[in-house]
């Protein structure tokens, strides 16, 4: 293809020098030159473009079987697109009515175990309150036997403060009484004992008196007074 063009190339300067004819726009060109330019352009040229040529003069026969192909392959497709579209749908049917008994398995499944979680759990609610119950009962029983026992507890503890009491003030009676007696009792023995004393210190003057007579009236009258004195100051000294 490249000599087609460099020949053409030639042609066109052979035709720009050539000189022309007078009161004409011909020229005169080498015959010679230009037939052997369009030989070399006749070689270059490639068998393609014959090929290209019968295809132009037998286009209308070519386009009518090409569009007759084009058709029937159309048709063809169309076809194959009504069966792969009834496959489709045939599929897609299959997988929904296979979705939708799943779904019903499922929401057999999940029914079933629904009704056996709420039969478990009123079964455990019911045990809880039962359960609770009992321990109510229990409880307010134990509560009502405590009460009983703090009752009777208090009753104990009164009956023993009153007991406490009762012997609290017996033993206070008796204390006083005690007391009362020994009181009298110290009071009588200290009377005797007073008692046994003056008679003692009686004796005991007319003792001195008599050791004193030899000493003479005036000393023995003296001494029996001061013994006499004596005597009286003690007794009253016991006495009070």
């Amino acid at each position: 293809m490249y000599r087609v063009f460099e020949a053409l190339d030639e042609l066109v300067t052979i035709c720009e020098e050539a000189r022309g004819l007078p009161m004409t726009t011909s020229c005169v060109v080498p015959r010679g030159d230009v037939l052997e330019l369009l030989d070399d352009v006749r070689e270059a040229i490639p068998g393609e473009l014959d090929d290209a040529q019968d295809v132009l003069d037998h286009r209308d026969k070519l386009v009518s079987d090409a569009t007759g192909e084009a058709e029937k392959a159309r048709e063809d497709a169309r076809t194959e697109a009504d069966r792969m579209l009834s496959e489709a749908r045939d599929q897609a049917q299959e997988m929904i009515a296979e979705a939708e008994h799943e779904a019903e398995r499922t929401v057999s499944r999940g029914r079933r175990e629904y009704s056996d979680l709420t039969e478990r759990a009123e079964a455990e609610a019911d045990r809880m309150a039962e359960a609770g119950r009992q321990n109510y009962e229990r409880a307010v029983a134990e509560g009502r036997t405590e009460q009983a026992r703090l009752v009777s507890e208090h009753e104990v503890t009164q009956a023993a403060r009153a007991e406490a009491d009762r012997i609290v003030d017996q033993a206070g009676d008796e204390a006083r009484r005690q007391r009362s007696e020994c009181d009298h009792y110290v009071d009588a023995t200290l009377g005797e004992f007073s008692e046994t004393l003056e008679s003692v210190l009686d004796t005991v003057g007319r003792h001195r008196h008599q050791l004193r007579v030899g000493s003479g009236s005036s000393g023995s009258s003296s001494a029996g007074e001061t013994g006499e004195h004596s005597g009286a100051r003690w007794s009253d000294r016991v006495g009070a």
